[in-house]
C-alpha cells in the first residue's frame, strides 16, 4: 500500500509532538514506596515522588544538626519557617538534587500552575488541588481550604493560619502533607535561582519506617 508522502510526514510530526509533551521523568527514587493518593487519571507516581523527596528534603535539612529528628518536628520547623517568612528557610540549602529534577517535571503538568498569581504559582482552581480539597482527613482543615478556594481568597498566608497548629495531621494525612509540598515548597521554586543548588551535595535518606513521634 503507497502511503501519501505528506500523509506520512504529518503522522510523523504529530507522532513527535505528542511525544515531546509526555512526561519523560524515568528517575524515581521512591518507587517502592506505599501509594499515598488517589486523585483520579493524574500522574500519580509522580507526585507520591515529589511528596517523598520533600519530605526527605526538610527531614535532612532540619535534622542536619539532629540526628534524632522525626518528620514530625521537620513539618513543624518547615510550615511555621514558611509561614512566618523567616530567613533560615533557604531553599538553595534545603533542595536536593534529586528534588530539583522532581520540580522540573512538575513543571510539565500546566494545569498545576498560575503564572498570574500573585499570591502563589500554585494554581488552586486547578484539578489536582481541588482533588486534595476535598480529601483532607481534618473536617475544619477541609472547610477553611475549600471556602477560602471557591471564595478566591486563598493565599498561603490565610490557609497557613490554622495549618500552623495542625501541622502534626501532615504526618498521617498524606493529602494536606501534598498542598504543603506544593504550595509552600514547588512553588516557590519558581521564584529561586536554582543555578545556586548544590547539585553535588551528597543526598541523605529518610528512614521512612522511623515511627514519627
Amino acid at each position: 500500500m503507497n502511503l501519501n508522502p505528506k500523509f506520512f510526514a504529518l503522522v510523523l510530526v504529530l507522532i513527535l509532538f505528542n511525544c515531546k509533551n509526555e512526561n519523560t521523568f524515568s528517575d524515581y527514587q521512591y518507587a517502592d514506596r506505599p501509594v499515598l493518593l488517589t486523585c483520579g487519571d493524574f500522574n500519580s507516581k509522580l507526585y507520591h515522588e515529589a511528596l517523598y523527596s520533600f519530605e526527605n528534603d526538610i527531614l535532612s535539612f532540619y535534622g542536619k544538626n539532629n540526628k534524632n529528628a522525626s518528620q514530625t518536628q521537620a513539618y513543624n520547623q518547615f510550615v511555621r519557617d514558611a509561614f512566618y517568612g523567616r530567613v533560615r528557610l533557604k531553599f538553595e540549602d534545603m533542595v536536593s538534587a534529586h528534588t530539583l529534577k522532581v520540580f522540573e517535571a512538575l513543571k510539565n503538568e500546566n494545569t498545576l500552575w498560575d503564572v498570574n498569581n500573585t499570591k502563589s504559582h500554585l494554581n488552586y482552581k486547578s484539578p489536582m488541588v481541588s482533588c486534595i480539597a476535598n480529601s483532607i482527613q481534618d473536617t475544619a482543615l477541609k472547610t477553611t481550604l475549600n471556602s477560602l478556594i471557591t471564595t478566591n481568597s486563598m493565599s498561603p498566608k490565610l490557609f497557613g493560619a490554622p495549618l500552623i497548629n495542625k501541622y502534626r495531621t501532615a504526618i498521617k494525612d498524606k493529602y494536606l502533607a501534598t498542598y504543603i509540598a506544593l504550595d509552600l515548597f514547588y512553588a516557590k521554586l519558581f521564584d529561586v535561582d536554582l543555578s545556586k543548588i548544590n547539585s553535588n551535595k551528597p543526598e541523605s535518606k529518610v528512614d521512612f519506617n522511623k515511627k514519627p513521634e
